[in-house]
């Protein structure tokens, strides 16, 4: 299965209509994640999955898994990491999180990362649309990640 596939399916299942909670009573808030990594003066296709666990109006935990194949003159890296969400407003979401970057290619290897992210909400209907921005911070170096997160809650 191709990775253009795999993504469509995860889309097709992550977008379902569920219609189990009004949107402002939602909890859950699964997406897909579309955009481009920018590191040392190359910038790469980046895609991934998120996840925000919403315990207060204001507050959420989530996780972000994202990959850029093309990093790291084609080696590749995947980024894991948790992350403690803050909505000052409805449509606004401040995000501080912690993981791990792995390089693959011949000498795989991984290394600590902090994020700090912030992403606004566009909701059309039952979907929300959040243009995102985040930047990483690996062994004293930045990366800048900017996309748009394709999230249905629930």
């Amino acid at each position: 299965m191709s990775k253009v596939s795999k993504l469509l399916c995860i889309l097709f299942v992550t977008l379902l209509p569920l219609n189990l909670y009004a949107a402002g009573d939602a909890k859950h808030f699964p997406g897909i994640f579309l955009g481009a990594t920018h590191a040392e003066s190359d910038t790469e296709f980046t895609y991934g999955i998120e996840y925000e666990y919403k315990f207060k109006p204001q507050w959420g935990v989530g996780a972000v898994y994202e990959k850029t194949d093309d990093a790291h003159h084609g080696d590749g890296v995947t980024v894991k990491l948790a992350a403690l969400y803050y909505h000052p407003f409805s449509y606004l979401r401040i995000g501080v999180g912690f993981g791990e970057e792995k390089i693959g290619g011949d000498h795989p290897h991984t290394e600590d990362l902090y994020r700090l992210s912030i992403n606004y909400d566009y909701h059309l209907g039952d979907f929300n649309i959040e243009p995102t921005l985040a930047v990483d911070f690996i062994d004293g170096e930045e990366a800048w990640v900017l996309g748009v997160a394709f999230v249905r809650p629930f």
